[in-house]
């Protein structure tokens, strides 16, 4: 359960935060959430489970969730989430903590530390994205495998530019059944996190879909700065991961020292397709680096 949460001032809004667990004098775990987009919803699972053993923060991004939802889309910039989490540490006095990011969160984590920020324990790239170009090849190889009549309609509507058509959304659940999320969840859940997830943020800063990047983050990759990140680090994804186990291990490659752990039947949601692995294996890394 929360124990703690509230708003901050940040660039253009409040953001709202929510820390789990009781302070026993462990280093905390601060979360960042995929998307971009998305909501603390989705580090739920995550931090009931690790707070008996310490803190873990959650928040929602601007833009996202129970935070503040602009109009002005150019406050949708990775350079402003970076000052939004380094915000957040100052506020929250996380002078000590280990960062696990998630998806999009990720890209968030590693331009965070190639800030090379103080009191960062160890890092986390849980199902990471750390270049547009090698996520977008990875969705179009996994298309292939689709049911033919499921690529024409995801080819039809990208031609016809009705991507934001039922048709559409229809066809990409076939996607997200295989490389997202490979357990079916409630409809109360789904019904939380569509209403959590910022679409504005999504479309502005990656586009209609996992497999268009025509937003501001279409050009990013890291992949060249990755040998600069010295704190240690875990990278994991799923083995049916749209975040592919080739990607990830290519970008764990790149980082000094880093290791690397796949989980065998999952997909892009490891924390609840297969939590209790997925708790352990997050955990016993925190505590090796404690």
């Amino acid at each position: 359960m929360i124990t703690n949460e509230g708003y901050l001032d940040v660039e253009g809004g409040r953001i709202w935060y929510g820390i789990y667990g009781e302070q026993q004098g462990k280093i905390p775990l601060l979360t960042l959430h995929g998307g971009p987009g998305s909501s603390h919803l989705g580090m739920q699972p995550l931090a009931e489970s690790l707070a008996a053993q310490r803190q873990v923060i959650v928040y929602d991004q601007l833009g996202c969730g129970r935070s503040d939802r602009p109009n002005d889309v150019s406050l949708f910039t990775i350079e402003r989430y970076v000052r939004e989490l380094a915000m957040i540490r100052e506020a929250l006095g996380l002078t000590k903590v280990h960062i696990l990011g998630h998806s999009w969160g990720t890209m968030l984590l590693t331009d965070y530390l190639l800030t090379k920020p103080d009191g960062v324990v160890s890092a986390i790239f849980s199902s990471p994205c750390l270049s547009a170009s090698r996520w977008v090849d990875d969705a179009n190889h996994y298309r292939l495998d689709l049911p033919k009549e499921v690529q024409a309609v995801l080819l039809e509507c990208e031609t016809n530019g009705t991507t934001d058509s039922q048709a559409y959304r229809e066809a990409e659940k076939e996607y997200v059944k295989r490389h997202v999320c490979r357990v079916e969840r409630t409809e109360e859940q789904k019904a939380k996190q569509k209403q959590a997830f910022g679409n504005q943020v999504y479309n502005y800063m990656w586009g209609p879909s996992e497999f268009c990047a025509t937003g501001t983050l279409r050009n990013y990759d890291r992949t060249d700065r990755l040998g600069e990140i010295t704190v240690p680090s875990l990278f994991t994804c799923g083995f049916y991961d749209e975040a592919s186990p080739a990607s990830t291990d290519y970008y764990h490659d790149l980082v000094p020292n880093a290791e690397f752990h796949v989980f065998a039947t999952s997909s892009h949601s490891a924390i609840l397709e297969e939590h209790d692995a997925y708790l352990d294996t997050i955990s016993t890394f925190i505590e090796k680096h404690e």
